[in-house]
């Protein structure tokens, strides 16, 4: 008896051992991240700035020794239309054992991308995304640590009401704003903010029209642009339609007193398709840029120097700042929730509460009951000589910035 005992309690002893060893190779698993973006096509270029955010967050927590005792992966889902979004998302959780997910780039494809996860009981954390309808669902996986198309649209008014306005010499009431937008959800639901808030301030808004951004010839839209004469051109797009715009209004040779781009305009790709002869004086409200005050944005400058370091180039668009802060939120949320449990994680968000100029974006965190973070808001840069340089709100602007050819000459 005493031998069968003493065999038995090396077999324990044995599957103890064993049972410990692979809790330890799990535990040293990396912590899979699945980027759902376009990385082909003609939006890749913008895809891959949010994805090196992602990672610059990455390599930062991973020298800190990772979250929850695993090292962080990035892997990248190919995603350019929401058909493509449901396939990424399967198959990064199959085949890559994804356990997170985050974007978005475009605004239809989290929408799909997100629906899809949570299928698969994975949290959808968006950074980048802006159609309001991405909230509002309430889906169980969802969160937005970004702005969102409300914030844009007030931000866009607030320019014209309290900077635009007095550089034109006239009271918001005597302003007149043409507002032009991409006909996906994500242009129409800032449009809709736009047009409300400016009424309600007095602007004249002399009409709203509508594209596709994937349009090829956008003659009639700077057509019936130039025909209402505005003070200001309010326009929300993508860089393909934005760039194409602009191209037309220089051929028929239509400048605006103002043009005021919305979450497009502010890129190398459109300095390249214009010169900065065109673009001086454009406005444009966008992502913060780690241009910003120290002061607005506490660790832009690091944010900055970082991603010089490891990509040997300044950055191509201001969205990998804010992919960058959101991913921070991220992986704070999943630390204080020890788990990746998209219900857990969720959790422990709605506990953050960190004031306005927090992050290097210049954004705090606080979640509203729909899990939209209420304290991320873009920013406004002009283009003055070729550079892109951030002119509002005030308190955002680095030292000795004013505003220039406004209005345009």
């Amino acid at each position: 008896m005493d031998i069968k005992r003493s065999l038995r309690s090396v077999a324990v002893a044995g599957m103890l051992a064993a049972g410990l060893a692979g809790g330890t190779a799990l535990a040293q698993e990396p912590l899979r991240i699945g980027a759902i973006n376009p990385y082909s096509g003609p939006l890749a270029l913008y895809g891959d700035e949010l994805s090196r955010g992602y990672q610059l967050a990455i390599n930062e927590r991973n020298a800190r020794g990772g979250v929850l005792g695993r090292k962080l992966e990035l892997v990248r889902g190919d995603a350019g239309n929401p058909q493509q979004g449901i396939a990424a998302v399967d198959q990064l959780v199959t085949r890559d054992k994804v356990e997170i997910f985050v974007g978005t780039y475009i605004s239809a494809v989290s929408n799909a991308a997100s629906d899809a996860a949570l299928r698969h009981q994975k949290l959808y954390w968006d950074t980048n995304a802006l159609a309001a309808e991405l909230t509002e669902r309430k889906l169980a996986n969802f969160v937005r640590s970004g702005p969102y198309s409300a914030h844009f649209g007030e931000v866009s008014v607030r320019a014209i009401v309290e900077m635009i306005a007095p550089a034109l010499g006239k009271q918001p009431r005597n302003v007149s704003v043409w507002i032009e937008h991409e006909d996906s959800i994500y242009g129409k639901s800032i449009a809709e903010v736009q047009k409300q808030l400016l009424e309600g301030k007095g602007v004249k808004v002399l009409g709203v029209g509508g594209h596709n951004f994937r349009a090829t010839d956008l003659t009639d839209v700077v057509l019936r642009a130039r025909k209402a004469n505005p003070d200001v051109w309010l326009q929300t797009g993508y860089v393909p339609d934005g760039n194409l715009m602009l191209k037309t209004a220089r051929e028929q040779g239509y400048k605006p007193p103002v043009m005021l781009w919305v979450g497009t305009g502010d890129t190398f790709e459109t300095l390249d398709a214009l010169g900065k002869e065109y673009l001086e004086g454009l406005f444009v409200v966008s992502y913060p840029r780690p241009d910003i005050s120290e002061s607005f944005g506490p660790g832009a400058t690091a944010y900055l120097n970082a991603y010089r370091k490891a990509y040997n180039r300044e950055p191509i668009a201001p969205q990998g700042l804010t992919a960058y802060t959101g991913l921070r939120m991220l992986l704070e949320a999943v630390e204080a929730a020890g788990s990746t449990e998209p219900s857990r994680v969720r959790a422990a968000a709605a506990k953050l509460d960190k004031p306005l100029n927090t992050y290097p974006s210049g954004f705090g965190v606080k979640f509203d009951d729909k899990f939209q973070n209420t304290r991320a808001f873009p920013t406004v840069i002009q283009w003055q000589a070729g550079k892109q340089v951030t002119v509002f709100p005030n308190e955002a602007r680095p030292g000795g910035v004013s505003l220039k050819n406004t209005p345009r000459k």
